[in-house]
């Protein structure tokens, strides 16, 4: 997750904290008003015990969820015996449902169904500690409101989030067959460079046969860059990646800022000179980045005046970023599945991937890719 996901986390952790204070201050004012001063020390122990445990439960939803109902049902238990007040109270019923929403949400099947039904017995417990008529109709009636919110807040998530993996499935899947057509390129590239080697070699033979080890040496490091260059891309292949199609020279990009530019904001190309053969995997990658970056800018971000492509050959890498400055109000509404594919491709190629608002304003996309021609 990244830094601003971790922020946000962090901040709703902070906030719900703070309800769940205010809500454990509440009831102990009003089980003092109503039942004196001894008996609200039970319901704020049992309560903040709940409560701390649905503030961590992140790092394990499961467990978390079985050590709050546990809880729950041993506070149920004891108010039922000692006739304290009624339990679980509404800062326990609003942890709880916290813990049940999440389980539901993230937990397998079956673990999550057991999570829900340990919740509904929870809820229903609090129909023994009820005292009177009055207090058990609102006990019983928060506790099943809690849990009825509790699911539904869960199975709309669960709902939700299953269908963004599965597009995000159909994006891998179209990515990967695009891949496993193009491939025969890749794969006939290095062989033509292999097979002229070879025949190179015979002509060297003939001729100069004491330079013949040298021609061998080059059809072994010819051979060796291609098996390297198809595992790496098969690799995408079998890690359920996505891939593009496989292009034969970074100049081609000239093309593509070009036709952008016809219905688009003005681009400004800037290629460094001098460029090294760049592996095929690598060429294809490198134009992928800008293609659906430029794609994001004509979808996002009409309103920017420029967009900047800098493609820059470092020792043992290239890198490429896409830059627009278009205005803070089309931010929020960048980041599709396309860079999803993007990040995972050029992960599997042994890269790094960023894409995010610049701090001087507009949105940039960043990438670095190896172009070694080892493995990954």
């Amino acid at each position: 997750m990244n830094v601003r996901g971790k922020a946000v986390r962090a901040a709703a952790d902070v906030g719900l904290g703070a309800v769940f204070v205010a809500a454990l201050g509440y009831e102990a004012a009003r089980i003092a008003s109503s039942w004196g001063s001894g008996y609200w020390q039970f319901n704020l122990v049992a309560g903040t015990v709940v409560c701390a445990i649905a503030l961590v439960r992140r790092r394990d939803r499961a467990r978390a969820a079985v050590a709050g109902l546990a809880a729950a049902a041993v506070a149920v238990v004891v108010v039922w015996f000692s006739h304290l007040p009624s339990q679980p109270g509404p800062a326990m019923a609003l942890a709880l449902s916290v813990l049940v929403a999440a389980a539901v949400r993230t937990l397998p099947p079956l673990p999550a169904s057991a999570v829900a039904a340990a919740g509904l017995a929870v809820a229903a417990g609090s129909l023994l500690t009820a005292h009177s008529p009055v207090s058990q109709s609102g006990v019983v009636v928060l506790n099943g409101l809690g849990w009825s919110a509790a699911i539904t807040t869960g199975l709309l998530r669960r709902l939700r989030e299953t269908r963004r993996q599965a597009v995000i499935e159909d994006v891998r899947r179209e990515e990967r067959l695009e891949l496993a057509r193009e491939l025969h390129d890749l794969v006939a590239h290095h062989i033509a460079g292999v097979v002229l080697q070879a025949q190179a070699a015979k002509i060297v033979r003939r001729k100069h046969p004491e330079q013949l080890d040298d021609s061998l040496t080059d059809i072994e490091t010819a051979s060796s860059e291609a098996l390297a260059a198809m595992r790496r891309v098969v690799g995408v292949l079998r890690d359920t990646d996505d891939s593009a199609p496989v292009l034969p020279e970074p100049e081609q990009l000239t093309d593509l800022v070009r036709r952008f530019t016809r219905h688009g904001p003005p681009v400004r190309l800037h290629l460094s000179g001098n460029e090294p053969a760049w592996p095929p995997e690598v060429t294809s990658t490198v134009y992928r980045i800008v293609q659906e970056a430029l794609t994001n800018v004509s979808r996002h971000a009409s309103h920017a005046r420029s967009v900047t492509v800098n493609v820059s050959q470092e020792p043992e890498c290239v890198a490429v970023e896409v830059a627009d400055d278009a205005p803070a109000t089309a931010i929020r509404h960048r980041g599709g599945y396309g860079l999803i594919g993007l990040r995972e491709r050029v992960e599997a190629l042994g890269g790094t991937f960023s894409a995010g608002q610049r701090h001087g304003g507009g949105w940039s996309v960043l990438a670095t890719l190896p172009t070694a021609q080892g493995g990954r």
